[in-house]
């Protein structure tokens, strides 16, 4: 299986958002034997961003996105990509394009907790709270 995790769930981690951070943390160290895990390249710089906007410090902003990236892969952003986001009827620009980007990688779900912004897309969306019981099973099997 592979999903791409919306920055808001990755944020959720790495800003350790009480309310979030529990099933985020599991979707994170779920193993590639089970799920591989992605975000877009272009959410890495959202994601750096908010990130230093929170803790404004550069250094631990840098070693917490490279612990992410020890357990997460890039989905590339094309120019394809882009274009479809452009010509989509998409509120968000940024939601099109990470839409766009999981479409196009033929990932099998979006994790969000942001569902509603995701309603024209043709994949599964999923809330971490329900991926996580949807895969329950095979993460007990992997134990």
């Amino acid at each position: 299986m592979h999903i791409l995790i919306d920055t808001n769930v990755v944020l959720d981690v790495l800003l350790d958002r009480p309310l979030f951070v529990d099933d985020a943390a599991a979707i994170l160290s779920i193993p590639e034997s089970i799920v591989y895990k992605y975000i877009s390249a272009s959410a890495i710089t959202d994601i750096y961003y908010v990130a230093y906007k929170e803790l404004r410090n550069k250094q631990k902003v840098k070693d917490i996105i490279k612990r992410l990236l020890s357990l997460i892969h890039i989905a590339d952003v094309s120019e394809e990509n882009i274009l479809f986001a452009l010509e989509s009827d998409w509120n968000d620009f940024e939601d099109s394009v990470q839409n766009a980007v999981a479409e196009s990688h033929n990932f099998d779900a979006i994790i969000t907790r942001n569902s509603t912004d995701f309603k024209n897309s043709n994949l599964k969306i999923l809330s971490p709270k329900d991926f996580l019981n949807a895969i329950s099973k095979d993460l007990k099997n992997e134990e």
